[in-house]
């Protein structure tokens, strides 16, 4: 079976890619902030007249290519958000005391939040109102949960989640939605990775109304790497498993049939 790898052919930090049996078009690199959304602090503010250091896009930017499936053409996003895993001045994983841990708390929210509205406001522009027509697919390392409220923000309007009453009727806002498919993956494998013990959905995978209503979804669900019998638990030190083999996280798959 032919793959093929699609990346970027400098130096951007983009880290992240495609690997797909069908040719890859129209790549799309999403960084900048959108229109409207101010740079975000992400350090402390030293003394001097120089500030806080500023962030107006993306600290890994997203990417969107374009393949065909059935004579349809699919939009595919993918994205790896800030981490929930802080890291402090000096490349320290723990705080010197509880007000620096705070404060770099705040500051990855800020990333995160700014990048969740970053995508957001291009899957507007891509959706431009027929969600019910176009296949988009958005789908990443969001890192964080399910209810958490960066990851509502790429939903788009409230009250048509799957699981709900809203979900059967068609409103208006269903052009702009994205749905998430978590609910359909078995509740006892909605995890993708296991935090000091705890098992959390931090990778997501979103569509749109289209792929949600007119396609079959099936085979949703999360893989470990081949040769991991369950998870290993992580903790703060990121770099805690560096040469290890498989993944921290399972992969969360999902399968349309048009």
């Amino acid at each position: 079976m032919e793959y093929r790898a699609l990346g970027l052919p400098d130096d951007r930090d983009i880290r992240v890619g495609f690997l797909s049996t069908l040719v890859l078009n129209d790549l799309v690199d999403i960084r900048p902030f959108p229109a409207g959304l101010l740079p975000i602090q992400v350090g402390d503010d030293p003394d001097g007249p120089d500030g806080p250091p500023l962030m107006n896009q993306m600290g890994r930017g997203a990417l969107q290519c374009t393949v065909q499936a059935n004579n349809r053409d699919v939009r595919v996003i993918t994205c790896h958000l800030k981490s929930k895993l802080l890291t402090f001045p000096g490349g320290r994983f723990n705080a010197r005391d509880e007000d620096e841990r705070a404060r770099f708390s705040a500051y990855a929210l800020f990333r995160r939040a700014s990048e969740a509205t970053t995508l957001r406001a291009h899957l507007t522009a891509e959706l431009a109102g027929a969600g019910r027509t176009e296949a988009i697919i958005l789908a990443g390392d969001m890192n964080d949960e399910l209810a958490a409220a960066t990851t509502l923000i790429l939903n788009g309007p409230p009250g048509s989640e799957i699981g709900t009453l809203g979900f059967e009727r068609p409103d208006d806002g269903d052009g702009e939605r994205m749905w998430n498919l978590a609910p359909h993956i078995p509740e006892s494998e909605r995890f993708s990775r296991v935090y000091r013990g705890r098992p959390e959905l931090i990778d997501h995978i979103f569509a749109s109304r289209f792929l949600v209503e007119e396609s079959i979804v099936g085979s949703v669900g999360t893989v470990m790497a081949a040769g991991l019998e369950a998870l290993p638990s992580i903790d703060d030190d990121s770099g805690s498993r560096r040469c290890e083999p498989g993944s921290d996280h399972a992969a969360v798959i999902a399968k349309f049939e048009f």
